[in-house]
């Protein structure tokens, strides 16, 4: 890759600028030279030829643009010259020939999982408190207050506060000057140190707005959602706590979980507050049940796992213009390596698909998941016209601050976290994932609305590329964060696990990342290595009510 300026695909008629490029600089491309006609900023692109209005604009090989005004070779391209345009897509062209990429750095490995009934291994084993409706959520809060700290579950912050020593002091008849010499402040690992239950990653509370006051098919979608978490391997088993009158009721969150699991039932209580004697006998049966839970959940320890038992999240959020040549394209090759070694990527966020659709389509293994990808990507975009909106309008403001002009352009650099392996199946939202290969997941582009849904179709780590920094986590799921430039791991290094930004200088290839990113994968599978999104607490949870979000 060149130090100051890259064409992504020799079908490219515009250049990706890598440095800060100055106006008269001569750009050399295939023995043609281009003259910048002004400055380009670095991950903005320019003209490699002349444009009339209506000329196609390709990036990534793919359509991403057409021109609403002359542009001449060296101008940059912006939202001024240039329109959001896509390839159309129909039934599949040709057989997409896969070449597997070489595993024998991996072929040998395995990570220590949390072995499940059904056959699955957890990277992680929690139990959750789940309400089926709002109207729980206060006594969520209550339970929370009352387990997380005291079992050594802090993890809003980085640090606890140990009052009980302070008191503690003062009941043995401390003097001033020895409470003040007592230390009171605890690391996040000398507060896990004094779990109670040392197996049990922590306690997850799954607070939402839905169960009640929507229409019956939000409520059946919640309980799929909620089955799937459940059913997740990185949980032990649950606490739901029900009202009694809302539409999500117990038993169809039960008919949830036996359709998507019947060989692997976990433990689950389920308390009726409209059943129950008064709230203070609500709650104090909950927090029983619960630390039952814990004990049963605490039983459960790591053992070695084949890699192929690694479901991953494919994520992309703050995107900018290196992501598409970086941490996405990176993450896609430790994608495949992962494919070849039998384990189950998921590709999401259907709104960022747009304009690679006939590229998907024709990498599907059989005509009925390309049939089905197609009609979820039509539906999606007529959903989003209809209310006045499109795809088009994806890109936010930060996407094109950092160089993501259109949205076919920022779609196809987000596809690439989904290498080029065939699809073996696409799902719509909360559907399971049971095959191993590439799934595609319909969910939304907003970050967290698709992080819940890859966690609750199954994944069990999910790996979120970034080009502008973002502190989004799932309360379930390892969420691991991958630059796609050096000086964004620097500046936000506390919530960055990992930086790409090395495949722009020049230190790595594409390869040598992904090889990287599957290898801390492993680590951060078994337990070695914590997500940072888990170290500050992260537990982002916002179920997609299927209305139009992009």
């Amino acid at each position: 890759m060149s130090k100051d300026y890259v064409q992504i695909d020799p079908r490219d008629n515009i250049v990706v600028a890598i440095n800060d490029l100055p106006q008269g600089m001569s750009i050399n491309l295939d023995g043609c030279t281009t003259i910048l006609q002004e400055n380009i900023k670095s991950k903005h692109k320019f003209a490699s030829q002349d444009f009339k209005v209506g000329d196609e604009i390709h990036m990534y090989g793919v359509l991403i643009g057409k021109a609403v005004v002359p542009i001449k070779a060296g101008e940059a391209i912006t939202t001024q010259n240039i329109v959001h345009a896509s390839a159309k897509y129909g039934t599949p062209t040709k057989k997409v020939a896969w070449s597997p990429p070489d595993v024998s750095k991996f072929k040998q490995r395995s990570f220590l999982g949390y072995p499940r009934a059904d056959g699955s291994y957890g990277t992680a084993n929690y139990w959750l408190v789940i309400p089926l409706t709002f109207c729980e959520n206060r006594n969520v809060d209550i339970l929370e207050a009352a387990l997380l700290e005291k079992l050594g579950y802090q993890t809003k912050q980085d640090y606890s506060v140990d009052t009980d020593a302070l008191i503690s002091k003062y009941k043995k008849g401390a003097t001033a000057q020895e409470i003040l010499d007592t230390p009171v402040v605890l690391s996040r690992e000398e507060t896990s140190k004094n779990r109670l239950f040392t197996n049990v990653d922590g306690v997850k509370f799954l607070r939402h707005d839905g169960g009640c006051g929507g229409t019956r098919e939000d409520a059946q979608v919640l309980c799929n959602l909620l089955a799937g978490y459940i059913s997740n391997p990185n949980v032990a088993g649950a606490t739901v706590l029900s009202l009694g009158c809302q539409n999500a009721q117990i038993e169809m969150l039960q008919k949830a979980i036996a359709n998507i699991n019947p060989n692997g039932a976990k433990p689950v209580s389920y308390l009726e507050q409209q059943q129950s004697k008064s709230e203070r006998d609500f709650i104090a049966e909950a927090v029983k049940l619960t630390f039952v839970g814990l004990i049963e959940a605490n039983k459960i320890q790591r053992e070695p796992a084949p890699l192929s038992q690694i479901t991953l999240g494919l994520e992309c959020g703050g995107s900018d213009g290196f992501s598409g040549i970086s941490a996405n394209p990176a993450l896609g090759y430790a994608s495949d390596l992962l494919t070849a070694l039998g384990g189950s990527p998921v590709l999401a966020e259907f709104p960022e698909l747009n304009g690679v659709e006939q590229n998907l389509i024709d990498r599907c293994q059989n005509e009925k998941d390309a049939q089905k990808f197609a009609s979820l990507m039509k539906a999606y975009s007529e959903s989003a016209i209809a209310v006045g909106s499109g795809f088009e309008s994806n890109p936010s403001p930060g996407n094109i601050k950092d160089g993501l002009i259109t949205d076919a352009m920022k779609s196809a650099g987000a596809a690439k976290k989904g290498g080029t392996s065939p699809v073996v199946e696409v799902l719509d939202y909360a559907e399971k994932i049971t095959k191993p290969g590439l799934n595609l997941l319909c969910t939304p582009g907003n970050d967290v609305e698709s992080t819940t849904g890859l966690a609750g179709s199954g994944c069990n780590i999910i790996v979120f590329t970034t080009g502008l920094g973002t502190p989004t986590g799932n309360p379930v799921a390892p969420v691991l964060k991958l630059s796609s430039n050096t000086k964004l791991y620097q500046k936000m290094n506390d919530i960055i696990d990992m930086n790409a930004g090395t495949v722009i200088t020049g230190e790595d290839t594409i390869e040598s990342m992904g090889e990287k990113i599957l290898d801390h994968i492993i680590q951060v599978a078994s337990g070695l290595v914590e997500a940072k999104s888990v170290v500050k607490g992260h537990n982002d949870f916002i179920p997609w009510k299927r209305g139009i979000s992009l």
